[in-house]
């Protein structure tokens, strides 16, 4: 039996393109509306983002009030907060600077049950959102509903690729374009369309479909985000919300001033 109102992993395992707004500004009621308008996931960034735990709780149910799949970024080797947000209901977490095996091992001990990993039990928001009232149905599905994608940022990351994506637990890495161009430049340039990154990207992509397993991106603009799909990244983040609030802005005042 499957956990009806999580829908986020069966999608992507099915092969279909999801599209996730992307939410830094600590206000629920902004990742509630991305999920309104039509994003089929939204992730709360709270890396670098400005969310604390009592809004990422709230948060979570706000986008599935909003009729999407609730994601979290967290921040650097918070495996302890992997936990909670899972607990709070996200259905997938995103965590950075997956950078060797033993990260990644980490890193699915966090987000799944034994035998696959090492999460404690205390789902009781989660399950809450989901409807179950058989909370036993959680712990027997959880695992694979659960969507777990590692970051990828640095050169050690791309070295280690293959055996970090093979990790039991690990569903998928998502690509830090910035961070990764910051790393192939030596820290000289910050181009995450750079010719250095789109060649590792495609790289992952297929080291990825080798392993059946689903690849990941942040895209700075719904363009790339669409060009991106086309060479099978599956999960895709696109742009943020001040970025949008931003661009709306500036449209508006570019009217005003004539």
């Amino acid at each position: 039996m499957a956990i009806p109102a999580f829908t986020l992993a069966s999608r992507l395992r099915a092969g279909e393109t999801v599209f996730s707004g992307w939410c830094g500004l600590p206000y629920p009621l902004i990742a509630e509306t991305l999920g309104r308008d039509g994003f089929a996931a939204v992730t709360v960034e709270s890396q670098h983002g400005l969310w604390d735990v009592n809004g990422i709780l709230a948060g979570i149910a706000a986008i599935r009030q909003g009729g999407a799949a609730p994601l979290v970024r967290v921040p650097f080797g918070d495996f302890a907060l992997v936990s909670r947000v899972l607990d709070f209901g996200a259905e997938g977490v995103i965590a950075p600077m997956i950078n060797t095996p033993a990260d990644a091992r980490a890193l699915a001990a966090a987000a799944k049950f034994p035998p696959i990993g090492e999460r404690s039990w205390g789902p009781h928001r989660a399950t809450t959102l989901a409807g179950l009232t058989d909370q036993s149905i959680y712990l027997r599905e959880a695992n694979d509903h659960i969507v777990t994608l590692a970051m990828i940022e640095t050169r050690i990351a791309l070295q280690n690729f293959d055996a970090i994506i093979a990790t039991p637990g690990i569903d998928g890495f998502f690509l830090g374009p910035s961070d990764l161009s910051i790393a192939l430049s030596d820290g000289k340039t910050l181009d995450p369309l750079s010719k250095d990154v789109e060649r590792e990207l495609d790289k992952l992509i297929a080291a990825t479909q080798r392993a059946k397993k689903i690849s990941g991106a942040y895209c700075h603009s719904a363009e790339r985000a669409v060009a991106l799909a086309k060479r099978g990244v599956k999960f895709l983040a696109v742009s943020s919300d001040l970025a949008m609030l931003r661009a709306g802005a500036a449209a508006a005042m570019k009217v005003l001033k004539g």
